[in-house]
């Protein structure tokens, strides 16, 4: 799949058949992350894929917007270390990396930040110089999804030269 159809076609799922998602398959969308661009050139994200379904299950209890979580193949815990002022945009690209590159080879995804936190760090061992930036469930989803998506027109969100200009691109 090329890049923009991904970002076109690409939504959030958050059902998932029970079927297994291969380890290569895995391995890329981790990859994908390790290859997302930070600030620096630090690298300071982390990732925990958690794949046992008791672990899956905690994950769900500890949310408090990820129950669906539960249901998913495996899961990501992205970490960041929030001393520096770009680690949340640094975890979002990881993000999309992450989401496109699984989307692209048939694999869905939806991502929940509500959590909580000083549980999920002692459930998991995560040290508290990080922050729990996002968790993203993964699985191929029940639905064939038709991806269609509905958007503002870029007329509306985009403005040349200063807010609230025209976009003059045709």
């Amino acid at each position: 799949m090329e890049v923009f159809e991904a970002i076109v076609s690409r939504i959030e799922v958050r059902e998932y058949l029970g079927e297994r998602v291969p380890d290569d398959v895995k391995l890329r969308i981790l990859e994908a992350a390790r290859m997302s661009p930070t600030g620096l050139n630090l690298q300071h994200w982390r990732f925990i894929l958690v794949e046992d379904e008791d672990n899956l299950k905690k994950l769900a209890e500890l949310s408090t917007t990820g129950k669906w979580v539960a249901g998913a193949d495996f899961a990501i815990i992205v970490l960041t270390d929030p001393k520096y002022p770009f680690h949340l945009i640094d975890a979002g690209r990881a993000i999309q990396n992450m989401q496109l590159t699984a989307w692209s080879m048939g694999v869905g995804s939806c991502i929940y930040t509500g959590v909580r936190e000083r549980e999920m760090k002692e459930e998991y061992g995560i040290p508290d110089n990080l922050t729990i930036a996002a968790i993203i469930g993964f699985g191929y989803p029940v639905k064939k999804i038709k991806g269609v998506k509905s958007r503002r027109e870029l007329s509306e969100i985009v403005f040349s030269e200063r807010y609230g200009e025209k976009l003059r691109l045709t």
